[in-house]
């Protein structure tokens, strides 16, 4: 899932596509790159950020979806919003296949992404007290659970988790969490896990979002390991050799086991 920013502030500033232009590029390279799902965002989620208004997300979106769609007729979008407004006018308008929704704040989003039956991603993106690493992924998993049956009683089928690294979350709850990701597994349903840059990353490194592609690529990795269908990245290149050579040596190892 290659992300693509209508907006003028998100944290990695490559990431940021406001104009024709740049957006068609960004589009093409990451189709070039092996993306097979492109998720754009016309309204910062960074957290500290300062959301637009309603109106705001609606209009860059839908100049945005104008310009993909006239393109790219076909290709499979995501709609990074937490406004049911958006989502429905993304898929109405412009056939969005999927709602990735980092914080589940709209009380009319269930109900909207069951009417337009488009795939809806479902975050953690709550503050977690908890006193070990066993507690941490015990009480996710539990949000998991009760949302995910919440939304299926609604009529919801089209679920993917993102365990939500980097909202609500300290470093080290990120760490715990990327160590035990493997857990939410067992919930049954396609697991996403946006990573890219993050502030885990570069400040435990010390560098600059700029700077954290290395280890971007070591943490996909890990991810990989433990259990992610999708990863949501700024760099598809990258990503994608990431996730070839690791289903390279996973082939390998079940075919010798």
């Amino acid at each position: 899932m290659g992300i693509i920013n209508i907006t003028p502030d998100s944290f990695f500033k490559d990431s940021r596509c406001e104009t024709k232009d740049a957006i068609l590029s960004k589009i093409e390279q990451f189709i070039k790159e092996g993306a097979t799902i492109f998720d754009i965002g016309a309204c910062s989620t960074r957290p500290g950020s300062a959301p637009v208004d309603e109106k705001e997300e609606i209009s860059r979106m839908r100049k945005a979806l104008e310009t993909i769609r006239s393109a790219y007729p076909d290709i499979c979008l995501s709609i990074d919003t937490f406004r049911a407004s958006v989502a429905r006018m993304s898929v109405e308008e412009f056939g969005a296949q999927i709602i990735n929704d980092v914080y589940g704040s709209d009380p009319k989003m269930a109900e909207t992404v069951v009417k337009l039956d488009c795939s809806y991603v479902f975050t953690h993106s709550l503050e977690v007290d908890s006193s070990s690493p066993e507690e941490l992924i015990r009480k996710i998993f539990a949000f998991f659970a009760e949302g995910i049956k919440a939304l299926q009683e609604k009529g919801a089928r089209k679920i993917i988790i993102d365990p939500g690294f980097g909202f609500g979350k300290t470093m080290d709850q990120n760490f715990a969490l990327l160590s035990l990701q493997q857990e939410l597994k067992s919930l049954g349903y396609p697991l996403l896990v946006g990573i890219s840059r993050k502030r885990m990353i570069w400040q435990t490194l010390d560098i600059t979002p700029e700077e954290a592609l290395n280890g971007t690529t070591v943490l996909n990795t890990l991810s990989l390991i433990a259990g992610a269908d999708i990863l949501r990245v700024h760099d598809v290149k990258e990503a994608k050799q990431c996730v070839d050579l690791y289903t390279r040596y996973y082939n390998n190892k079940v075919q010798n086991d």
